[in-house]
């Protein structure tokens, strides 16, 4: 049996979303409170603790049930409710016993069985009563305090809200709930599903204190819950050492396979100190087990205490033990053993280099499946919700295995009003299929822009996933020169968290299907790359008569590729249908020192630069290396520049660090500025974000 989909509605962000989970390992991704650890709670909340709070409601939820506080009608229906909706798939040859129940048309396919879960009143007219008992109106009608208030004092929500329990059946036309007693609802939750948390808040620290041996304790119950123990002579005050010694070995033998798992995470190194678990018996505690984690030099023979460790090794030892753990507990189940598990792992990342975050999903799955394999059972295998922030993680797992959680507004939410983003959306990558158009109607082949999108994001490592908003850029000019461009175009844009993919110029539109998937504004600064279409489609001025361009990505956003029809469209015509995406692109600029004043055309970023900042090359206050005429002819500087960009000595990168590193106030191109400054009212399109600016 495996949970194939969950629904929540009504919880936190989460007003109405559906999550989709994998029979492996299902990771969740996304911006800073969009949802991820909300979705986790849901879980603790209604599996295991049932302990809510009112602000487990979503806030429009809160307006609700204030509004049934301040009117004299009871009306229970009135009252929101907190949902959630569990699906298993399930093989009836081994599992139809334990899902009868569940089971309302034995004629029904049984494939898979749902389960429902209500957090709602018990009474409302109870609830109403004791409510303007304990805050009752003022002589004007009033209320004192709002229902919400009430029912976030000690107590109160759980003592007047609970949880109830269905049975589900999709039928052709809707969706069946066929109550179930309470007990009898707990019963079979219970015997269909495990649920274990590693939390983000592991409290792996380096103080030198007592408090500090949390490996050593970790290591410790994990003794006492799942290893066998051993005999402890009963005149072990007497001899200590001698059962320290025989204790020891007993722990180097059924320790023996956990350490080589975890000698085999990455750390420590071969060159590094190797791990030993001995026996600290005292003759105060020589009964209870006690034991401490050293760091052993095998050629010294020198022990150091567990404290002279670095976090980021205990960090992933504690995660290894705890999954361990929690595996064999539902393996060791003797009784009644739930059908399936679920093991969710909150931000792994912390304090875990870049090359153990990229391993760290393989070798969970290598301590798990070789737990199953010991065990005997090998299909016990678990599923795994893991949350995290980490890109290196993320470009280890299948795309299809990624669960993205967007910010959104609330339903029914104006949006011309809003202040903040208070719900979230998922979305399932594995739903996603490139069919972006061009403006000529011509669709990307959907399986080589999967492939791209998904070769990509793994050689670079993207932060896609965790972004605000994305810049799309030509090369490694742009992105190098991008921070400083945007501090003087668009220094709100600091206020947002932006990923800059360096895609060139053929790529961008592979794009543009994930980006408007996945919700998320995006910038493309492109290349003109003019061309001549009469000679071979050779390089030429942007300015050459009927001379085309050859970026791939400007011909599929606009469907034009001559210069001149591409240079009449203005900024309203640059933004892309749905108002989230822009496409900038070399203008004529017009220079200084000519009279009257004249314009060059640049079909590259650095030639464009050049002319936007042509007094500072002509002082050579910045570097170039082709000769700036003195006299400033028009022509012979338009062409020395021209030149200059095109030759095959010309260094692009070493031009974009001369640009960074001088001191002297250069100007953004205006095409860029143009499109940062596009994206960054974008970005504050709301009286939050203007107010913060």
């Amino acid at each position: 049996m495996k949970i194939t989909n969950v629904h929540l509605r009504n919880f936190r962000r989460l007003e109405n979303v559906e999550i989709g989970f994998e029979a492996e390992e299902t990771v969740f991704v996304g911006p800073n409170n969009s949802g991820k650890t909300s979705a986790t709670a849901a879980f603790r909340l209604f599996l295991v603790r049932q302990e809510f709070k009112i602000h487990d409601f979503s806030v429009s939820r809160i307006a609700e049930i204030n509004a049934f506080g301040t009117t004299d009608s009871i009306d229970k229906d009135s009252l929101p409710s907190i949902k959630m909706d569990i699906w298993f798939s399930i093989n009836p040859d081994i599992e139809f016993g334990r899902v009868f129940s569940l089971v309302p048309n034995v004629s029904a396919s049984l494939e898979k069985v749902g389960v429902r879960m209500k957090f709602s009143v018990k009474d409302a007219k109870k609830l109403k009563y004791e409510y303007l008992a304990t805050f009752p109106r003022l002589e004007s009608g009033v209320a004192q305090k709002t229902l919400s208030h009430y029912l976030s004092l000690q107590g109160n929500l759980n003592r007047h809200f609970g949880l109830s329990y269905y049975a589900l059946e999709n039928t052709e036309n809707d969706l069946v709930t066929i109550p179930l007693e309470p007990e009898e609802g707990k019963r079979v939750l219970k015997s269909l599903v495990r649920v274990d948390f590693v939390d983000a808040q592991r409290n792996i620290d380096d103080q030198e204190n007592g408090r500090s041996n949390r490996l050593s304790s970790a290591f410790a119950a994990f003794y006492k819950k799942n290893l066998e123990q051993a005999e402890i002579n009963e005149d072990a005050n007497r001899i200590i050492d001698e059962n320290n010694e025989s204790l020891t070995k007993h722990y180097d033998k059924h320790f023996k396979d956990l350490m080589v798992v975890i000698k085999s995470l990455g750390v420590p190194s071969a060159n590094d100190r190797e791990l030993k678990i001995i026996s600290s018996l005292s003759s105060e505690s020589a009964l209870q087990g006690n034991t401490a984690l050293l760091y052993v030099d095998p050629v010294h023979n020198h022990e150091l205490p567990e404290v002279y460790n670095g976090l980021g090794f205990k960090n992933l030892v504690y995660m290894a033990i705890q999954i361990s753990h929690f595996h064999l507990q539902w393996i060791n189940t003797e009784e009644k053993r739930p059908l399936c598990q679920i093991i969710f792992v909150e931000e792994p990342e912390v304090h875990l280099h870049a090359q153990v975050q990229q391993t760290f999903v393989s070798n969970i799955w290598e301590i798990i499946r070789k737990a199953s394999d010991d065990a005997g059972e090998s299909h016990m295998v678990p599923q795994i919700g893991i949350t995290t922030h980490s890109s290196h993680i993320l470009d280890a797992v299948e795309f299809r295995k990624v669960r993205y959680f967007r910010r959104c507004a609330l339903d029914g939410e104006d949006q011309s009003k809003i202040t903040t983003l208070n719900a979230s959306k998922v979305l399932s990558l594995r739903d996603f299929k490139p069919q972006k158009k061009s403006a000529a109607g011509e669709i990307e082949n959907e399986e080589e822009t999967l492939d791209f999108l998904k070769r990509y994001l793994k050689l670079t490592h993207c932060d896609l996933f965790f972004a605000d908003a994305a810049v799309l850029v030509e090369g490694t000019v742009e992105k190098l020169l991008l921070p400083k461009m945007m501090e003087k175009s668009a220094p709100g844009l600091k206020q947002n968290y932006l990923t800059v993919l360096e895609v060139g110029g053929a790529y961008a539109s592979r794009f543009a299907s994930l980006l408007e998937f996945l919700g998320i504004a995006y910038l493309v600064i492109t290349d003109l790359d003019s061309v001549d279409p009469t000679n071979k489609r050779k390089v030429c001025r942007a300015d050459t008569p009927g001379s085309v361009t050859s970026n791939a990505s400007l011909k599929f956003y606009f469907n034009k590729s001559v210069i001149s029809d591409l240079v009449k469209l203005n900024h309203a015509e640059q933004i892309l249908p749905g108002g989230r995406s822009f496409v900038a692109f070399q203008k004529p600029t017009t220079v200084i020192g000519h009279n009257p004043a004249k314009e060059m055309h640049g079909r590259t970023f650095e030639e464009t630069f050049i002319y936007q900042n042509l007094q500072l090359f002509r002082d050579r206050k910045i570097g170039f290396e082709a000769d700036i005429p003195g006299d400033q002819d028009f022509e012979k500087e338009y062409s020395a520049i021209f030149e200059g960009i095109k030759s095959p000595s010309f260094k692009k990168t070493e031009f974009a660090l001369g640009v960074a590193s001088v001191k002297v106030d250069w100007e953004t191109p205006q095409y860029i500025a143009e499109g940062l400054s596009w994206l960054e009212k974008t970005m504050c399109a709301n009286p939050l974000c203007e107010a913060n600016k």
